[in-house]
């Protein structure tokens, strides 16, 4: 994985189209949105995806649904990419999510967690959201 600030924007991008089809199968992401790829994550509260004509998309991790799809314009040299050892294979995550009423200023809401604890709580609130919209 790569993984760094690049502008305003830290990044987690994976290193190649076998890691990102296993997170995305993993994420549940080939599931929910068909004829998406997963590309990496964006200031870790978005996916950054690409559709089957190469252009650049993201969608929050929750709720994870086709409407919230934007386009995303990834006109920097990866290259760039600064490294920051603070946040390496860290995940800033809202205990409570946005979506259901989280703060996201309010530190008791923000932990930091593993990519492997990610997938799973990723997966956890999109299936209740999924039983909350039925």
């Amino acid at each position: 994985m790569i993984q760094g600030w690049l502008g305003d924007d830290y990044l987690m991008l994976f290193d190649n189209q076998a890691e990102a089809m296993s997170f995305a199968a993993r994420y549940e992401v080939t599931e929910r949105l068909p004829g998406y790829a997963l590309l990496g994550l964006r200031g870790w509260d978005d996916f950054i995806l690409s559709d089957p004509e190469g252009g650049l998309h993201i969608v929050p991790t929750i709720p994870l649904v086709s409407d919230n799809i934007t386009a995303y314009d990834l006109k920097t040299d990866l290259a760039s990419m600064q490294p920051d050892p603070r946040f390496t294979d860290r995940i800033k995550w809202y205990v409570q999510p946005i979506v259901f009423g989280g703060d996201p200023s309010a530190e008791q809401n923000i932990i930091w967690i593993s990519i492997d604890q990610h997938v799973d709580l990723v997966k956890w609130w999109n299936r209740k959201y999924d039983e909350i919209k039925g």
